[in-house]
């Protein structure tokens, strides 16, 4: 469901199967593989190992599939999963951290601020949730009466300056609120079909935006 470069030399993923993978792009193989749910022994000569972990079982109990992930640096990265909760990795020790934040529904997206000092989190509660990384924890939600997440992949995006954020709704709206609080508009299509938006995508040098939906069309948002 999610792919993530992380640096320049690795790719993160992140799947249905309840796993997490760590891709070395230089060598064309998986060199980690985070396993959610069970353990299983690979072969020595198949082996998804980081080189900095003993070579064996690499068993990680996270759970649930992952719907997002985003990346902080060459070495870390953050999961949103069905099972409600957000957690944190660290590719040196090959392990989930500790601080695992639960939320009120199944988390659908993730993005990072421009400066990663915040984590936007869209949720099957039809809420948006704003998270302080320095913090650990929720400053900001977003809501509205009208806004319903349409499904369980729909994406949320902070515009390219990180003051404003993006989501699609089930009614074929797309909904911006300011980072500081208030919904600042609704667009819509008169002649759309009213399907639900599901992901959503700000131009990174303007206010363009672009939307897509489920009856397979893409909208450009101009001066959004």
């Amino acid at each position: 469901m999610a792919a993530k470069f992380l640096g320049s030399a690795f790719l993160v993923t992140g799947s249905h199967d309840r796993t997490l993978k760590i891709w070395d792009l230089k060598n064309r193989s998986c060199k980690l593989i985070y396993c959610f749910g069970g353990s299983f022994n690979l072969p020595l000569a198949h082996s998804c190992i980081h080189p900095s972990v003993s070579v064996g079982t690499e068993t990680k109990f996270a759970g649930s599939s992952c719907n997002d992930l985003v990346t902080t640096d060459s070495s870390s990265f953050i999961s949103g999963h069905v099972d409600k909760k957000i957690r944190f990795w660290d590719m040196r020790t090959a392990d989930c951290t500790a601080n695992d934040i639960p939320l009120q529904g199944k988390i659908t997206s993730l993005d990072l601020s421009k400066d990663g000092k915040f984590l936007l989190c869209c949720v099957r509660d039809d809420t948006i949730n704003l998270l302080d990384l320095r913090q650990n924890r929720i400053v900001r939600t977003f809501r509205n009466d009208n806004f319903k997440v349409g499904c369980d992949w729909s994406r949320v995006a902070f515009s390219p300056s990180s003051s404003r954020i993006a989501a699609g709704s089930a009614d074929g709206s797309v909904y911006i609120w300011n980072v500081n609080g208030p919904l600042e508009t609704v667009l819509k299509d008169p002649n759309g079909t009213g399907a639900a938006v599901t992901a959503v995508s700000w131009h990174p040098f303007s206010s363009t935006l672009a939307s897509v939906d489920r009856a397979k069309k893409c909208t450009i948002w101009s001066n959004a």
